[in-house]
């Protein structure tokens, strides 16, 4: 899986970050009620994971080669630093948005499937344009997790549902349902990165 298409596939749905790897549970679980709310923070998220990537190449190239020790530390601060924009600028143009993401927004800085893209990335020798594919594939990949939840969490508000499993028991049974599914995507390559 060395082209770029094997990569941008693996990260999508073979390696989803969070139904292969469960990194980024929290969003995921936290904010996927809405279907419009869950695609906007996986859009977001994905911008995140594509300047994650690009400063993570920029560092581990020219900085971090003479003190690899300061490797989790710098990809902390560019984390934080891009969410802070991010938060700044939905909270400009999208106030409704902004009010609807809550505390998930912040936390984007915290989620686990960032920091794990930049250090996968940077432990898999990755350069710049396979980065890119991956960071992209990783982000949609998790956008497509977010939505996929979203989609099935409202249909089952209008289903008839045991009134034992209703709420965060369905929703852990529909994702791991989910999960299994995606392993379904093992097969597409000979081999997964």
């Amino acid at each position: 899986m060395d082209s770029l298409s094997g990569i941008f596939i693996g990260s999508l749905l073979i390696n989803n970050f969070v139904l292969a790897y469960f990194l980024g549970i929290c969003p995921f679980l936290g904010v996927s009620n809405n279907l419009l709310t869950s695609f906007r923070l996986g859009l977001a998220t994905t911008f995140v994971m594509l300047v994650t990537a690009l400063c993570a190449w920029v560092l581990n190239t020219y900085l971090l080669i003479y003190a690899p020790y300061l490797r989790l530390i710098s990809f902390i601060v560019v984390i934080a630093s891009t969410v802070q924009f991010i938060e700044m600028a939905i909270k400009k143009l999208s106030p409704a948005l902004f009010r609807a993401l809550g505390i998930f927004l912040p936390l984007i800085t915290t989620n686990c499937s960032i920091l794990g893209l930049a250090i996968f990335a940077t432990n898999r020798g990755y350069d710049f344009v396979e980065g890119m594919v991956y960071a992209l594939g990783a982000g949609l990949g998790f956008t497509l997790a977010m939505v996929l939840l979203a989609g099935l969490r409202e249909e089952t508000e209008l289903s008839d549902v045991p009134a034992l499993i209703q709420g965060t028991a369905m929703n852990l049974i529909i994702a791991g349902i989910l999960s299994m599914a995606f392993m379904g995507f093992a097969g597409l390559f000979s081999s997964t990165a």
